[in-house]
């Protein structure tokens, strides 16, 4: 088999193959005999029809059209691992020459992964904001933690804000009962503000056996947005009451024994997500420069198939969440056009980047070990809530495996250029990455039996940078 490849544009390849037909023999032979079991001829048993026979009863010419599309796709995959070439589509195939008993010679149009230069990756240098924790995030997860303790009491007074109200509410539009309007014997915390617009206002100062109705509009169902009329009334009003901040509350709510330590243990707890989080900006900030300084042409037929991947994703998100687009642009305060800019260079910015990555791979020599490629995959059963056993077989079946292992293969990569950059935080010091452990906690450079940030971070920084969708 000869092959030539013609560049039509930086993302559109043209193949040329031409096949001798001694190499079409066994797809010939295949193909005979697949059309024997299939014939009826007086005088021979079904699958023992010669192939003279059949080639006078049925015709030479369906023969060859059944063993040149048995034959086609290893040819062309041939072709395309002969000329280095990584299809991103499917390609359009046309037979351009068919000498029968000489040649078959056939063209493929194919959309590919482009050919880049890569830019210097070696010492790449970044900045990021401090880790700063403050006594204001250190009194927010202790209050967060007084209040998991904190015990109800019925009171028998008007609700306040803070206070926790059971409800029945029942929606209703020009005196119709509005269908999936109601709601009965419902705990709610006055002044959460996660419920119906102004419920909070008009809960403040009913007490229990009390009923009133206001105007409100719905946040979801086939009445989303439009005014209704709802009646609430209030069950029972429940105080919090919050322990108080002693060593019995350090020694119930940790291992702790005193409240010095427990803050403390807060403190730590807060900085070493605070790390991480930074740790993550420095990735993000150093494959942005990576992006910024490499030509990198984008096929448009990619770059449209997965914007239109995206919008499906996320109205889908959207719809178990009650909620449709419009409702969420106006949430977010966001124009369709704004919507669709940012989404547009989000879907850029991952493609450049799975190109990047999987060039640095390439030139870096980057392999998966069996061990990384499982606790990938448990990772990611364990983000989308499923069982592991049913994730990987799920895999499996649909052949999803090769894209798990372009993730763990690009996550290394990143992780490799993330350890060997130069990072620095906003007050100048140089941030410590090479030896962050998956806790946040730094590590000693000569502990090996820890993961470092590449390992930390690697299947994040694969899902969140190449973002591949599986189905």
């Amino acid at each position: 088999m000869k092959s030539a490849v013609e560049t039509l544009e930086p993302t559109r390849a043209k193949l040329t193959v031409e096949v001798p037909f001694e190499e079409l023999k066994s797809s010939l032979d295949k193909a005979y005999q697949e059309i024997a079991k299939q014939v009826n001829i007086p005088g021979f048993r079904r699958g023992k029809v010669p192939p003279p026979v059949i080639d006078r009863q049925v015709g030479r010419g369906a023969v060859l059209d059944q063993a040149i599309n048995e034959a086609l796709p290893d040819l062309y995959i041939a072709a395309l691992q002969e000329n280095e070439l990584v299809p991103l589509a499917q390609p359009e195939i046309d037979i351009t020459k068919l000498e029968d008993g000489t040649v078959l010679e056939f063209t493929a149009e194919v959309t590919v992964r482009p050919t880049i230069e890569l830019p210097s990756y070696d010492n790449v240098s970044a900045s990021v904001d401090d880790v700063e924790v403050t006594d204001a995030d250190v009194e927010e997860q202790v209050q967060a933690l007084r209040e998991r303790f904190a015990t109800l009491s019925e009171v028998e007074r008007p609700a306040a804000e803070g206070d926790f109200v059971s409800i029945d509410l029942a929606a209703s539009k020009d005196g119709e009962a509005v269908e999936g309007g109601q709601l009965e014997d419902y705990s709610y915390q006055v002044g959460k503000g996660d419920m119906l617009p102004g419920i909070d206002e008009v809960l403040v100062g009913m007490s229990a056996g009390e009923e009133k109705s206001f105007t409100t509009q719905l946040l979801g169902g086939d009445m989303e947005g439009q005014d209704v009329e709802v009646l609430v009334t209030v069950g029972s009003v429940k105080e919090q009451e919050l322990p108080e901040l002693d060593e019995e509350f350090a020694q119930t709510a940790s291992e702790f024994d005193t409240m010095d330590e427990l803050t403390e243990d807060v403190r730590t707890r807060l900085g070493r997500g605070k790390r991480l989080e930074q740790a993550a900006a420095a990735r993000d900030a150093v494959l942005e420069q990576l992006i910024e300084a490499t030509e990198i042409p984008l096929p448009d037929e990619v770059v449209s198939a997965e914007l239109a991947s995206r919008r499906q994703e996320i109205e889908q998100q959207l719809g178990w969440a009650g909620m449709d687009l419009q409702t969420y642009l106006d949430n977010e305060k966001q124009t369709v056009d704004e919507f669709e800019a940012d989404l547009d260079k989000r879907v850029r910015d991952m493609l450049a980047a799975q190109f990047i990555l999987d060039e640095i791979a390439k030139k870096e020599e980057i392999d998966v070990e069996q061990e990384e490629l499982s606790q990938h995959l448990m990772q990611r059963a364990q983000q989308s809530g499923q069982d592991p056993n049913e994730f990987i077989q799920h895999m499996l079946q649909h052949n999803h495996v090769p894209e798990m292992v372009a993730e763990v293969v690009r996550g290394k990569a990143l992780a490799q250029i993330v350890e060997s950059a130069t990072v620095t935080d906003a007050s100048g010091n140089v941030v410590e990455l090479k030896n962050l452990r998956p806790d946040g906690s730094i590590g000693e450079p000569e502990d090996d039996g820890e993961p470092e940030v590449g390992e930390a971070t690697e299947d994040t920084a694969a899902d969140e940078a190449t973002e591949s969708s599986s189905s």
